[in-house]
């Protein structure tokens, strides 16, 4: 940080510039190691800071956060203070805005702040979820642990979302690609045969009668079409960020065949994890749920998760609230109501979430192997349809000629 001072010397003459500091009290001392006494102090904030707002657009890898949380971990099991653990771990760590954030978490706890209390300054790292867990492993005296948890659980999140992507980059090509061909075909290929087949005079077949029409009205209107669209997906995307637009898109992900279920299953396993994982660290149940609502991609379950809390508040328990919502599916509500009733309700939710997990995965792999054969041959059809009509053009075209 820069920051602009006035003060002056113990000869009493007056002096002004600017000094480089990791915070205002730095700052002042730096002066004062100087020989300043300082009148005023300000932090200068340019008009355009790149640095600033490339942190904006930076992200903070998951795999970067997992390293980081199980190397603090041993170095705090070593018997390492916690500053020196971050000042050691702040030479290694590559990404960036990691760095940046370590140092300035080093400087908070050097004013006399405490780890979880330095980490909430900056969720674009460090989740709600991430700073609780830090903070019951403080108040019990093992951080280490928690670090350790938190590392498993942004680890398996992280393994979950790159299938899902890598799954889906095959089907994507084979969509880009089959689009720009037939692309490539209704606008260069088409309209030179077509004005060939009119300066023949030739008799066109049904099938290429259709076509020609369809290309005709892609190259007429086809900008207006593109135009249509795209005011209808800008609409329904600003319509998905109100409320009541996100909760409806939210049941309509959870309605939709194949993708319903995967939605569903997903959305639980990852309500069940971060139960398990918050009751193993020994957070009180009412912030468990809270956490777990705030962590919820699906406002459908949220919603659910809020009433549940709402009803376990009043004494109902756990298992008993989810058993009258149908948003929770029944071995969720059954290892709950086990788990309740012997105490071990982080092992059995535990269980749930690798079970939903798989079937997750299971199911989404499947849905992906239905769809790339069925985009083959859409797209083909599509493909076979043009080449049909050109090549019984032709055909009809050489027997008028003949």
């Amino acid at each position: 940080m820069v920051f602009r001072y006035v003060g002056y010397t113990q000869d009493r003459k007056l002096v002004k510039g600017k000094v480089t500091a990791s915070g205002e009290e730095a700052a002042s001392d730096l002066l004062s190691y100087g020989g300043y006494n300082v009148l005023s102090l300000q932090k200068v904030t340019p008009f355009f800071n790149a640095e600033k707002l490339s942190s904006a657009f930076a992200k903070v890898n998951p795999n970067d956060m997992v390293m980081f949380s199980r190397q603090l971990a041993l170095l705090v099991e070593a018997g390492t203070d916690i500053v020196s653990a971050l000042e050691l771990l702040r030479g290694g760590i590559t990404n960036r805005t990691l760095s940046k954030i370590v140092t300035e978490v080093v400087v908070d706890l050097r004013s006399g702040l405490r780890l979880s209390q330095a980490l909430e300054k900056h969720p674009k790292a460090f989740s709600p979820l991430y700073c609780r867990t830090i903070v019951t492993s403080e108040e019990t005296g093992n951080l280490e642990r928690g670090l350790r948890i938190m590392a498993d659980y942004i680890e398996k999140q992280s393994i979950s979302a790159n299938k899902i992507k890598n799954a889906m980059i095959y089907p994507i090509i084979v969509l880009v690609l089959a689009i720009v061909v037939i692309a490539i075909m209704v606008t260069f290929v088409m309209p030179s045969f077509m004005s060939l087949y009119a300066a023949l005079g030739a008799e066109l077949p049904t099938i290429t009668k259709v076509l020609l029409a369809i290309v005709n009205f892609l190259l007429d209107y086809g900008l207006f079409l593109l135009g249509g669209i795209a005011v209808l997906v800008v609409a329904g995307l600003a319509y998905s960020r109100t409320p009541a637009g996100r909760y409806q898109w939210d049941m309509l992900k959870l309605k939709l065949p194949q993708i319903g279920r995967i939605t569903i299953v997903s959305e639980l396993s990852r309500c069940c994890r971060t139960i398990s994982l918050l009751f193993r660290a020994g957070v009180p149940l009412p912030d468990i749920m809270t956490l777990t609502i705030s962590g919820s991609g699906n406002k459908v379950v949220a919603k659910a998760l809020t009433q549940v809390r709402e009803e376990m508040l009043s004494g109902q328990g756990l298992a008993r609230p989810m058993s009258r919502n149908p948003v929770f599916l029944p071995m969720m509500v059954q290892m709950a109501s086990v788990g309740e009733g012997t105490g071990s309700l982080d092992i059995t939710l535990d269980t749930v979430a690798q079970s939903y997990e798989m079937e997750a995965d299971d199911r989404t792999n499947a849905l992906i192997a239905m769809i790339t054969p069925t985009m083959t041959i859409v797209m083909g059809g599509l493909i076979g349809f043009i080449a049909l009509a050109l090549v019984t053009t032709m055909y009809s075209m050489l027997g008028s000629v003949g």
